[in-house]
């Protein structure tokens, strides 16, 4: 069970975890349509919640 003194940073990096998903999968689909071979060797779209944008 989360502590009610933890909820708060649990749910802010949920949130934080989200938006990089989020914006990476926008990311994915711009060069998908533009350059479809590039969006393959950039890290942060292949794992991005494992590396540092």
């Amino acid at each position: 069970m989360i502590a009610t003194s933890n909820a708060g940073a649990v749910f802010t990096r949920l949130a934080r975890r989200a938006r990089d998903l989020g914006e990476a999968a926008a990311a994915n689909r711009l060069l998908a349509r533009n350059d479809p071979a590039r969006r393959w060797r950039q890290a942060a779209l292949l794992w991005p919640l494992f590396t540092k944008g």
